[in-house]
């Protein structure tokens, strides 16, 4: 039993939209899941069915092997799991502390240890701490949208498309951010449209087409994939 064990998912925003039509996805303690595939395939709708967001349809969602489809997302976190989703995932008045204050809001007691534990983490949140979080550049949100989550110390961090939208340079070091957060023993679940970016830093991966999985295994085999990198990765 891996920490995370997704068999026979169906779920979608309405009982007459099935998303996903089925899909097995795992994730093993302390390794990093890339989820690619074409617009459509469901990818962020399965991180929102393991966050809580949308009650799956059937199928079941276990965490350390206990069910947790269909719980509440509070109750989800304080198991363990953190999701950071694309938009809306900082409070742009507020100061970049301030942000880390709120992500922390499960456990307020811990705060300053994990606060500092993130400044060590993201050196840049550290030199902008008191600044507005809406002053920063994109890929330094998104740092502090994951800073945000990893306050909850969790044992799976979701990312839901945390290049979309930056520069190739801002990408590269929010992908080297990800890489370290991951020597700290964090297992991560990525879904991410810049798939050769996604395949260079997972351990495994799942392909999603059309709800239903495509195709599964170690990311540099499927990299390496002749077809998989015509149809996927351009090339």
């Amino acid at each position: 039993m891996g920490l995370l064990n997704v068999e026979g998912l169906v779920a979608g925003y309405s009982a007459a939209d099935e998303v996903l039509k089925g899909v097995d996805f795992a994730v093993e303690p302390g390794e990093v899941v890339g989820v690619i595939g074409p617009n459509g395939a469901g990818k962020s709708t399965l991180l929102k069915s393991i966050a809580g967001l949308l009650k799956p349809g059937r199928g079941e969602i276990r965490l350390n092997g206990e069910a947790i489809g269909g719980r509440a997302p509070r109750d989800i976190s304080r198991m363990g799991v953190a999701y950071v989703p694309q938009e809306q995932n900082i409070f742009p008045t507020m100061s970049v502390r301030e942000n880390l204050e709120m992500g922390g809001y499960v456990d307020p007691g811990g705060s300053e240890r994990k606060i500092g534990l993130a400044f060590e983490r993201f050196p840049v949140l550290a030199e902008k701490r008191r600044h507005a979080a809406r002053t920063l550049s994109g890929g330094e949100r998104q740092m502090l949208a994951m800073a945000m989550g990893l306050m909850v110390e969790p044992k799976l961090l979701l990312l839901d498309e945390p290049s979309a939208g930056l520069s190739p340079l801002a990408a590269e070091r929010l992908f080297l951010s990800i890489a370290a957060v991951k020597k700290d023993g964090i297992a991560i679940a990525m879904v991410e449209q810049n798939a050769n970016e996604a395949l260079s830093i997972a351990d495994r991966a799942y392909i999603l087409v059309d709800g239903r999985n495509h195709r599964s295994g170690p990311a540099a085999a499927l990299a390496a994939d002749p077809d998989i990198r015509r149809i996927f990765l351009g090339g």
